[in-house]
């Protein structure tokens, strides 16, 4: 904070002409006024009453930044669901792999999102909730869906290869022709889904709930990893077959 500088106070006219030459008196007297001007405005309180307002000003800036920061996180959001929705029924990605894990970032609910067929190769989805959501014949390899609610999504004839499907709830949804290959659905949720003719090659099932899949016919188990105890056995009674594919 500035400090305000005091000036000593200027002599009088009278003592300071003393031993003056008459020819410099008009140069000795605009000196002396300049000197009483420069003392009166040391002693004025402008220049605080500047720094002041200039604090305030910088508060107030940021009081209205922290205020507005709602109105800015919604005109964010709406123009992600507005890339999201552009997109739909549309093959690439069309941004949409940004706006979904912005939105997923901010906790926003994807229930229901529809991106069929759309390239989210590699998308970072890890806890989002994806209930009911559209995502059939969608390509998300080596995605992380990590924790993430699919219940009832409609997941057909979509590319989970080497995705993190882990402690994913995926009760009833719709798995038919979906690719795992590889796939790591460690503690997933399965009951009630239908996994029919769907590849599960090498898929990681340690720990998956398996007891009520719906149908799991013709599904591809072959080498699948850390399948729990019962499991192969009772695929293959359902229909499942254990097949060696060449790549």
């Amino acid at each position: 904070m500035l400090v305000r500088q005091l000036r000593q106070r200027p002599l009088s006219w009278s003592e300071y002409k003393q031993n003056c030459l008459p020819i410099a008196l008009p140069f000795r007297a605009l000196e002396w006024s300049l000197q009483w001007s420069a003392y009166f405005l040391s002693r004025w309180a402008l220049l605080e009453v500047l720094e002041y307002l200039s604090v305030l000003s910088v508060l107030f800036a940021v009081i209205f930044y922290f205020a507005e920061s709602g109105d800015r996180q919604k005109q964010k959001h709406y123009q992600a669901w507005q890339v999201i929705n552009t997109a739909q029924g549309k093959g690439g990605s069309g941004g949409r792999i940004e706006a979904l894990q912005e939105l997923n970032l901010d906790r926003v609910p994807l229930v229901g999102v529809d991106a069929a067929g759309a390239f989210l190769q590699g998308i970072q989805l890890r806890g989002a909730n994806l209930f009911r959501a559209g995502l059939e014949a969608a390509d998300l390899r080596d995605s992380n869906l990590e924790a993430s609610d699919l219940q009832y999504a409609n997941l057909r004839s979509a590319n989970f290869r080497q995705a993190n499907l882990s402690r994913t709830k995926l009760a009833g949804v719709v798995l038919q022709d979906a690719d795992l290959v590889n796939a790591d659905l460690h503690q997933a949720d399965l009951r009630g889904a239908n996994l029919e003719n769907a590849d599960l090659r090498n898929a990681n099932l340690q720990g998956i709930q398996w007891t009520n899949i719906k149908s799991i016919e013709k599904a591809n188990i072959h080498a699948v990893r850390n399948a729990p105890e019962g499991f192969v056995a009772w695929a293959i009674r359902h229909k499942a077959v254990p097949l060696a594919v060449e790549e």
